[in-house]
């Protein structure tokens, strides 16, 4: 059994979709309304070398917004040299990927805040290895998740297949938010289009922007925090 702790396990479509931004939203306005919150990157792949070994630029993003100061290693407990999909990255370090490990540093975390937002690396279903993946961490969790849906072409596919494969996993979904990803206007109805298909709410809606930092205050995540 884990921790329980409140927070979140952000999910995406895809890489490069924007789960570090809404993370640090969400953690941002958890700090803002008094809370004590920290994030974790369980997984991370394309690390760079620094003094301190080994470092990822969305895990030392979600440090920077917490209020908590938590050992780096239980943030992220596997960071990965090579630029690739996590169990390849791994198997490359000669590391062999444990969701129980990954359990037992986000109990650390949730031991030590009210909340722990937690980023899934890359898509919903990536693989840990042979036998598990990104969405058996989400389970064994049991935080509610939010989809990030990457507007782009494809989008509607990817989130249809996402939510799919979350109600198979019996995982609770919070939500879905939709991150405009490209100015085309042809994509403008996209949202539209996916809340008349998928299960589960729109939480907010980002608009277009070539910035990826997090914006702070945002409605829906005040919304979210209550």
């Amino acid at each position: 059994m884990t921790q329980k702790a409140q927070g979140w396990f952000i999910a995406g479509t895809d890489t490069g979709v924007g789960k570090t931004r809404i993370a640090c939203t969400l953690i941002q306005t958890l700090v803002h309304a008094g809370r004590t919150v920290v994030g974790m990157k369980p997984v991370a792949s394309g690390c760079s070398l620094g003094p301190d070994g080994l470092r990822n630029a969305d895990a030392q993003a979600l440090l920077a917004c917490g209020n908590v100061q938590a050992d780096y290693h239980d943030i992220n407990p596997y960071a990965l040299a090579t630029a690739t999909a996590p169990h390849l990255a791994a198997r490359a370090a000669g590391v062999a990927l444990s969701v129980d490990q990954i359990t037992a540093c986000y109990q650390r975390l949730a031991a030590q805040a009210d909340y722990v937002v937690v980023e899934g690396i890359g898509g919903w279903r990536v693989p840990l290895g042979p036998h598990a993946g990104m969405d058996d961490v989400a389970r064994v969790l049991d935080l509610p998740v939010i989809l990030v849906v990457g507007i782009r072409l494809g989008a509607i596919n990817h989130a249809l297949l996402s939510m799919e494969s979350m109600q198979r996993a019996q995982v609770s979904v919070c939500g879905w938010i939709a991150n405009h990803l490209d100015p085309d206007p042809v994509l403008a109805d996209y949202p539209r289009a996916l809340q008349a298909l998928l299960d589960a709410p729109l939480l907010g809606e980002i608009a277009y922007s070539p910035g990826t930092e997090a914006r702070m205050p945002a409605d829906w995540a005040v919304r979210l925090v209550g």
